[in-house]
């Protein structure tokens, strides 16, 4: 904000700056904060005994291992392709690049459960792909491949719609800079192009790894329910809460809480990290 702009600010009246800060903090709460506190009590209603005994189960444990192993494949495979389209759509234009930005919106478009259905189609038993599948005994639907296909693609547009706009603003001026200079293609984009995206890589990664440890509706049809192999935390969740085990499912619930606030914290201290840099490189140069 430059100087102008915040004298400008500045000249609201004072309760107009107030009410627009209560107004903030009001919905934050009654749409952020009260809810998380909500899963945080029903966990905890009937003892930690019981909260205990809920995430320890081994169909708990399980869940929770499926779900980290998922956004650990699914996050990264993401970064490579947001990246690689960042570059392409941002830098060249060519035919079809208009069509190329709507595919990669269209997990946007599509419900979760239709995009389940597709892989059903295609690698369930009676699918496209299902005789080959099963005579050469490989599980794609009712097993860990299918829900990490369904997952990358619920999560497919994440990165590169964060990493697209930005490419695109920035030009091509530094890259060009740099081969002039007698960089590589790779080197240029190493340390030049990847270091300026850092930001939008990250916020990209955070929203690909909360929707890939969150997803239910794509999971739950390719997934069977199969206790212990198969569910992932959220579709735990509902099956505890359709037993009527409520605080175990709040508890279970809880852990995937526990694990979009280790991201977020995560974040924090990337961005911290790379703040406390700034300085001294602009010290240094």
């Amino acid at each position: 904000m430059t100087g102008e702009a915040r004298s400008l600010a500045q000249r609201d009246a004072a309760w107009v700056r107030l009410g627009l800060i209560a107004l903030v903090v009001v919905l934050l709460g009654a749409v952020l904060l009260l809810p998380l506190g909500v899963i945080v009590a029903q966990a905890l209603s009937k003892g930690f005994g019981v909260f205990a005994r809920a995430v320890s189960d081994p169909n708990a444990l399980a869940a929770v291992r499926l779900t980290l192993f998922v956004a650990l494949v699914a996050v990264p495979l993401n970064v490579v392709f947001g990246l690689a389209a960042a570059w392409s759509i941002g830098k060249f234009r060519f035919r079809g690049r208009s069509l190329l930005i709507t595919l990669i919106d269209l997990p946007f478009a599509v419900s979760p459960v239709i995009a389940g259905m597709i892989f059903v189609l295609l690698f369930g038993a009676q699918g496209l792909f299902g005789p080959w599948l099963a005579a050469h005994d490989l599980h794609v639907i009712f097993a860990t491949p299918g829900i990490v296909l369904a997952t990358v693609f619920i999560t497919f547009p994440f990165v590169a719609r964060e990493l697209i706009p930005f490419v695109e603003s920035r030009g091509n001026d530094e890259e060009e800079a740099a081969l002039t200079l007698g960089a590589s293609g790779w080197q240029a984009f190493r340390r030049v192009t990847l270091p300026s995206l850092r930001w939008s890589l990250v916020y990209g990664v955070i929203l690909c790894n909360a929707r890939a440890m969150g997803e239910f509706g794509a999971v739950s049809v390719v997934s069977g329910h199969i206790r212990g192999r198969t569910n992932t935390i959220p579709l735990h969740v509902e099956i505890l809460y359709n037993e009527y085990e409520f605080a175990a499912a709040f508890a279970v619930a809880s852990l995937l809480l526990l694990l979009a606030v280790v991201t977020v914290l995560g974040k924090h201290a990337i961005e911290r990290r790379a703040l406390a840099r700034e300085p001294l490189r602009g010290g240094a140069s």
